[in-house]
């Protein structure tokens, strides 16, 4: 059986040279023997089971050794689930995602005050480092890029 690993160590960087912790989580998985794909925001490997399996570890390892502070896994039978409604897609729709369970409401439905803690959590993770995010996150919160911008430029808490 094979299976697929999806891994994503942080912080995050916008532009330039990878993480070293993502560099080195993506080597180990190399090492391990399976077949990776990196990417800007994230690896995906895949492999025989027990291969995967034997690697999670080393991957885990070497991200922490490399300076990330959090590292997510997803693992999967390769080729099923596909992500759901209820499961972010991307990791600017985890950040969102999570947002929305802390503060117990989607975007849009919160009020300014709520609009603008959102902002500062979503910052705070790193979501305005990813491409494209103040657009997204604007759709998200009905607002628009230019609110999205007054809410990240706001020195009060």
């Amino acid at each position: 059986m094979e299976l697929e690993v999806e891994f994503t160590s942080e912080p995050f960087r916008g532009e330039g040279e990878p993480p070293d912790h993502a560099v080195r989580a993506e080597r180990a998985a190399t090492l391990a023997g399976l077949t990776t794909d990196f990417g800007p925001l994230g690896t995906a490997a895949r492999g025989e089971r027990e291969a995967v399996l034997d690697a999670l570890p080393a991957i885990a390892r070497a991200a922490l050794d490399g300076g990330a502070t959090r590292l997510t896994l997803r693992l999967r039978r390769e080729g099923e689930g596909s992500p759901t409604a209820t499961e972010p897609a991307s990791v600017l729709d985890r950040f969102v995602h999570e947002v929305e369970a802390e503060l117990g409401s989607p975007l849009a439905e919160l009020d300014r005050a709520g609009k603008q803690r959102a902002v500062r959590l979503l910052d705070e993770r790193g979501a305005f480092q990813l491409r494209k995010s103040v657009a997204a996150v604007a759709e998200s919160l009905g607002v628009t890029r230019f609110t999205v911008y007054n809410y990240l430029n706001r020195e009060d808490p």
